[in-house]
């Protein structure tokens, strides 16, 4: 499994449909499942952004897919970033020369 953090902003539609994202959230983990990913963690935040999700899933491919379904409904816009572990970045560091 590949690790990402998404970040989320939500659109003028979905402050509008705010008391909705809980039910929205609970639907995007039960598509993710689907697609044999997961949702380690979900938060909803204060600041630049207006939440957070911790997604893990198995290719690159199935967590651009999720994400960009997930932009598709114009509630929110989204950044992928991929996130690695201690284990996975000291093997990134020790490819350094």
């Amino acid at each position: 499994m590949t690790r990402y953090l998404v970040l989320l902003k939500f659109t003028q539609s979905g402050v509008a449909a705010v008391k909705e994202s809980i039910d929205r959230a609970d639907g995007f983990k039960e598509t993710a499942a689907k697609l044999g990913a997961s949702i380690e963690a979900q938060f909803w935040t204060l600041g630049e952004y207006d939440g957070a999700f911790i997604l893990n899933a198995p290719d690159e491919a199935t967590a651009a897919a999720l994400v960009l379904d997930l932009g598709h409904n114009a509630k929110v816009k989204t950044t992928m970033i991929r996130a690695f572990d201690a284990t996975e970045f000291k093997s990134v560091v020790d490819k350094l020369a």
